[in-house]
């Protein structure tokens, strides 16, 4: 059997993490969701899930790859608790599921950089939309944006995924803190931070039901939680990392780039005419943004920069999600990388096929995701870890940590109460929403 790779620095695991966290979610969804959940009373929320929820889970995922040494499903095995090893297939379920849709939208990406510097939706945004999203359009931009993903990942560990985002997270950050830079001069960039950075917190407690469903399942979806992406990750790991210092700088990094992404986002939009219907979907957050950039001078340079970042994030969330399933099948099945990857991302481009066709199927996939995969998910993980390896977990925690006993025993209690509670209630309020919608007629 081949030796199994590893991350050839310890800088290459975070540039790898944070490639996985930063995404759509950061620089496309969480913009729009804030939008259309109160402004800043929903990044107060999403705050408070990314650090008291998210970081204590991406704990969970790290103890069980590191531990595991494989891939999500043979983590649980190698660590001694095999019949726990459904919870890993559901996370390869999730990443197979969430890259179908997620790689349609990524090919919209690549269609809007060619329509920022044609200008061909300078006149008409939502035509200009209407005409890439649907049809031959998208499914050709989606096979395209599939088969660049399907390259990195066949490529491996350190020779593909390693090196492609040691180059995308840096350009990310850079070119995002350029354009923020620049919506500074935008005439309404003190309305849009007011908007974005000035919390009403009636409008959290009159609206709980409808934000933190959303909240939560943003903080879990930009930061990759739930689809056993940080186990896969993880399992490649050296002994001697320690895993709350590492943990941490990929959330700071992460949030701070959504945080960067508001502060060019919604300048924009108040320079242009306000947040109103930039927050009512995957549809109307392109039509938005593009319209914003047809209107100004030099829009079609500045909305070709915004969109390449579009396309890194999504491109460095892309291969985390391919690279679960890939490790699973090459792993557990003996078929090689190139063979794994190229079967894999076919079979997830025609799940995605049926998303072209409208909005509304893409928008479904999303709400299962959202609402229903990553909590059941995350909460499994949380049981596990709480109450089922508690020990082993303990011994990860502090392995190659300063941080001492007393914080892997605290760490430990917020997973067993805290994080199953929070999550529970997150899983209630994401059912009821999504019965709603298909009650209402919403997704067809």
């Amino acid at each position: 059997m081949a030796q199994r790779e590893t991350w050839t620095s310890r800088i290459g695991f975070i540039f790898a993490a944070v490639g996985s966290a930063v995404g759509l979610g950061n620089i496309w969804s969480f913009p729009f969701q804030t939008a259309s959940n109160g402004g800043a009373a929903f990044l107060v929320v999403y705050l408070a899930a990314v650090f008291l929820i998210g970081f204590p889970t991406m704990m969970i995922e790290f103890v069980i790859g590191r531990r595991g040494e494989s891939n999500p499903v043979a983590a649980f095995k190698s660590i001694g608790h095999g019949e726990w090893s459904f919870v890993g297939g559901l996370g390869v379920f999730s990443s197979l599921v969430t890259l179908a849709f997620y790689s349609v939208i990524g090919g919209w990406v690549l269609s809007y950089i060619v329509g920022s510097l044609s200008g061909a939706y300078f006149g008409d945004p939502a035509t200009y939309f209407g005409s890439v999203s649907t049809g031959n359009v998208a499914i050709a931009a989606h096979a395209v944006f599939m088969a660049i993903t399907i390259g990195v990942v066949a490529a491996g560990v350190t020779g593909g995924i390693e090196r492609a985002t040691k180059f995308m997270i840096p350009a990310i950050l850079i070119l995002l803190v350029g354009l923020g830079a620049w919506a500074t001069t935008l005439d309404g960039a003190a309305a849009g931070y007011e908007y974005y950075l000035s919390p009403d917190f009636g409008v959290i407690v009159d609206n709980f039901a409808s934000i933190v469903p959303p909240a939560m399942g943003q903080a879990f979806f930009t930061l990759s939680l739930g689809f056993s992406v940080m186990i896969a990750y993880a399992s490649y790991l050296g002994r001697d990392d320690s895993l709350p210092a590492d943990g941490g700088a990929i959330v700071v990094v992460n949030t701070l780039v959504a945080l960067l992404a508001g502060f060019v986002v919604f300048p924009l939009l108040f320079a242009t005419g306000g947040v109103e219907g930039a927050g009512g979907g995957a549809g109307t957050a392109f039509i938005a943004i593009a319209g914003a950039f047809g209107t100004l001078p030099a829009g079609g340079i500045l909305g070709a920069v915004f969109f390449v970042v579009l396309l890194f994030a999504a491109l460095s969330s892309a291969i985390s999600l391919l690279e679960v399933p890939v490790s699973f099948v090459s792993e557990n099945y003996g078929y090689g990388r190139t063979t794994t990857a190229v079967a894999m991302g076919v079979g997830i481009f025609l799940l995605g096929v049926p998303t072209t066709f409208g909005t509304s199927w893409l928008n479904f996939y999303n709400d299962v995701v959202f609402n229903l995969l990553l909590p059941i998910a995350v909460l499994l993980l949380a049981v596990f870890v709480g109450w089922v390896a508690n020990t082993e977990a303990i011994d990860e925690i502090e392995l190659g940590s300063s941080f001492g006993p007393s914080f892997a025993t605290g760490w430990l209690w917020w997973v067993r109460i805290v994080v199953p509670i929070a999550v529970i209630v997150t899983l209630y309020l994401g059912v009821d929403s999504l019965y709603s919608g298909i009650v209402a007629g919403d997704y067809f």
